[in-house]
């Protein structure tokens, strides 16, 4: 990552790389989520076992396969993952950031997204309970925790509306007066505790939990979601949208990525370097 930013410079902007090992404060005492990455034998095999024997799939179609399948995945214990939870210590000087997953695509100035009144709320964020598109925007709690276990049933609503990561503006001077992070902790040592069975695999639902009362919601026209598994998603939508967001497995960079929605991520792809050409990223 150095080097490829020594070598492609994007000025004005200024790139700092850094790796986990630069954080001191990065241990297993005090990162729970480093438990998990030592215990993740288990999940590996939760995740490679055979799913299709004793699995019912004349009920289940296979995009709904396929999304239960990638919420096993083991990259989402990956500590890199869970480290977002931690911005105001691994910032200590910032008071505000905009964060974005690495899959996304910025189409325009988010200039105006910085200057957001969050209302002394800590995320901003996309609501993903309402929308015209049924399948991405119709998330509520229900949908990422198992609502059969008491400790869920108790503490949480089924309809309560859930929110996107991928593209957020956190106010880094209110979240330090929280308990977000502590928060966010417990939950996911209770889901250990639990044999892994609070919630789908993921970094959302913790903290849907740890951010309840945090999220002011923004409007959705800043971040559409779904271009990696929704393959009837509105050209017109993505063309206004400021971040596209290809959350799922269908990347643009791989052969399953939807062709109509490739576009407009490889067009800001160079395919002139050498790099690039030996990743074999289709054009």
């Amino acid at each position: 990552m150095h080097s490829w930013f020594a070598l492609n410079p994007v000025s004005p902007a200024t790139v700092e790389v850094r790796g986990v090992h630069q954080f001191d404060w990065l241990t297993r005492e005090n990162v729970p989520v480093l438990e998990a990455e030592e215990n993740r034998n288990g999940i590996w095999n939760y995740y490679h076992g055979n799913h299709v024997a004793g699995a019912n799939l004349s009920n289940t179609s296979p995009r709904t396969f396929a999304s239960k399948l990638q919420a096993r995945s083991p990259k989402y214990i990956s500590v890199l993952n869970h480290l977002r939870i931690y911005l105001p210590e691994l910032f200590p000087n910032l008071d505000k950031v905009v964060f974005s997953d690495d899959d996304v695509v910025i189409q325009r100035d988010l200039s105006p997204l910085w200057e957001i009144d969050l209302n002394g709320k800590v995320n901003g964020a996309v609501e993903t309970c309402r929308g015209e598109d049924l399948w991405v925007m119709s998330k509520r709690f229900r949908n990422y925790f198992n609502f059969s276990h008491p400790l869920i049933a108790d503490n949480l609503d089924p309809d309560e509306c859930a929110w996107a990561y991928g593209l957020n503006i956190f106010d880094l001077r209110a979240w330090r007066k929280t308990n977000i992070r502590d928060t966010y902790h417990a939950w996911f040592k209770e889901n250990l505790n639990s044999n892994l069975t609070l919630w789908k695999l993921g970094t959302l639902p913790p903290a849907l939990i740890a951010f309840k009362g945090h999220v002011h919601p923004i409007d959705p026209s800043w971040h559409m979601l779904g271009l990696g598994y929704q393959s009837k998603t509105n050209i017109e939508y993505v063309k206004k949208a400021a971040v596209i967001h290809y959350n799922g497995q269908s990347k643009p960079w791989l052969e399953i990525g939807f062709e109509h929605l490739r576009p407009f991520w490889n067009k800001y792809v160079n395919y002139s370097n050498e790099f690039i050409r030996n990743c074999h990223i289709l054009e």
